[in-house]
């Protein structure tokens, strides 16, 4: 018992010690933290607000609060509530499109291809209809992905010669998903500045730092990668961390123009970023078969480390697809949320999506007559007095803008609309080029839209002509 007592002597001695020899500040500090473990544990209260309003007072405030609107004001003559008023569509919008009980040449809507009405196109849709019901009623995690929809991702990548595909249901939510789903904070993606507002949303959901090039100037674009392999040498220890995107589109929804793809993919290699292309318009489009934009200037898409497209345009189906490595396409199924959180697509519209590919294999003369309609019309349009064409002459999307554009935007939208109603009451439907003016990055000049498709003889592309040539003199010169 006595060598049990010995030891722990020597350790009570060894404290008195340690505290004696412990500096006098030290003491002091661990002196308070124990009186203030103690206030908080005996003397502290629970926290309970007192009121400091009567109820009277309360009531005044209550009765004297007026909320924030919802949403904005929006006056009662803008344009785009008086179009939804006057323009009625009625059946099918095919090459015709039948506006307030008047058949008009359908120049508005793009139908490249005229997939959207095809007969063949319908039947397959409605065979699918019949088997599968109207929709899926769920994600393609959770009990929402059918066969058709593994046949269609199969044969997207077959069709873009890319190893694997991913199916959206909503072409917007394609891109604006992808995105995030690669880009985080801190990385840095290189955007041209006159993308379409699908790829904007995709910048600010990716949180990323967001460097701006001017719309298709390459040297500009260079100049940011200089900049930014500069930075990059000051702190390497972040520049090893650091992610770099590339966004471009191939064929732009704004300006109807196309993106020199050869020389992005010769930057792309020098500066080491990663390459990503929205081939919306220009898939189903360009190229022999209609790969778009990789096709068109013969180079490989494995050049690209991304394509995303909607089949909402040339396909005539809803929805938009990914492709390119399976490892990429794969974590897009783990992380891109428009895949992860949407029901799938309807499985009739994929159907359709299917039966549009077999025709453009089957049929790729309707890309030379698409084309040649293009042209056609482009130099046309080239012709109207008092105008600009914005876009290349193969673009089945075209801008019309006043060659001498007002200070005031609002009075050329409302010259625009004149003219577009003129068209119409002429038999020709054609629309203006819609923004969300106060959320585009950079806003484009107003513009008429044109969109041409494969199916419009030599005569309706003179009459359409003819219509905007007038409705444009009648207009500008009064």
């Amino acid at each position: 018992m006595a060598s049990a007592f010995i030891p722990q002597t020597w350790e009570m001695y060894d404290m008195i010690q340690a505290l004696l020899q412990a500096p006098s500040y030290h003491l002091f500090f661990e002196a308070l933290l124990i009186i203030w473990i103690f206030k908080l544990l005996f003397f502290s209260k629970a926290y309970a607000p007192e009121s400091v309003l009567t109820e009277k007072e309360k009531e005044e405030l209550i009765a004297e609060w007026q909320p924030e609107p919802l949403a904005p004001e929006i006056p009662e003559d803008h344009p785009v509530l008086k179009a939804m008023e006057t323009n009625i569509i009625t059946g099918k919008p095919g090459k015709y499109v039948n506006i307030n009980g008047k058949s008009c040449v359908n120049m508005a809507t793009l139908n490249f291809l005229g997939m959207a009405g095809n007969p063949s196109v319908e039947s397959a849709a409605i065979e699918t209809l019949k088997k599968y019901g109207v929709g899926s009623c769920g994600p393609r995690g959770f009990y929402g992905t059918m066969d058709v929809h593994l046949e269609l991702e199969e044969k997207l990548a077959k069709f873009m010669n890319c190893e694997e595909a991913i199916l959206y249901a909503f072409g917007f939510a394609t891109i604006a998903s992808a995105i995030p789903a690669y880009s985080k904070r801190g990385d840095v993606i290189f955007a041209d500045e006159g993308v379409c507002f699908a790829i904007q949303k995709g910048l600010v959901a990716s949180r990323s730092k967001i460097k701006w090039f001017k719309h298709n100037d390459m040297e500009d674009l260079e100049r940011l990668l200089l900049e930014q392999a500069k930075e990059d040498k000051k702190n390497p220890k972040k520049a090893k961390v650091t992610r770099r995107f590339l966004v471009v589109e191939g064929l732009y929804m704004n300006y109807g123009d196309i993106c020199p793809l050869p020389k992005l993919v010769e930057l792309k290699w020098k500066y080491k970023v990663r390459l990503f292309v929205e081939e919306s318009l220009s898939f189903g489009v360009l190229g022999s078969s209609g790969k778009g934009i990789t096709e068109h200037y013969n180079i490989s898409p494995d050049e690209v480390d991304l394509i995303a497209a909607s089949l909402e345009n040339a396909i005539g189906s809803t929805g938009g697809f990914c492709c390119g490595k399976k490892y990429i396409i794969d974590h897009q199924r783990l992380s891109g949320l428009g895949y992860c959180f949407s029901a799938s697509l309807p499985p009739m519209l994929a159907t359709a999506a299917i039966e549009s590919l077999r025709l453009i294999g089957e049929k790729p003369r309707m890309l030379v007559e698409l084309r040649e309609n293009c042209e056609k019309i482009h130099k046309r349009l080239k012709e109207i007095n008092g105008t600009d064409i914005i876009g290349e002459p193969l673009s089945p999307v075209k801008h019309i803008r006043l060659a001498e554009p007002s200070t005031d935007r609002d009075f050329d939208l409302q010259t625009l609309q004149k003219i577009a109603d003129l068209s119409r009451d002429n038999k020709v439907a054609i629309t203006l080029a819609r923004y969300l003016e106060e959320e585009e990055h950079k806003l484009p000049l107003p513009s008429i839209r044109i969109s041409v498709n494969n199916q419009l003889s030599d005569e309706e592309i003179d009459n359409v002509s003819c219509v905007l040539s007038d409705a444009f003199q009648k207009t500008i010169s009064h």
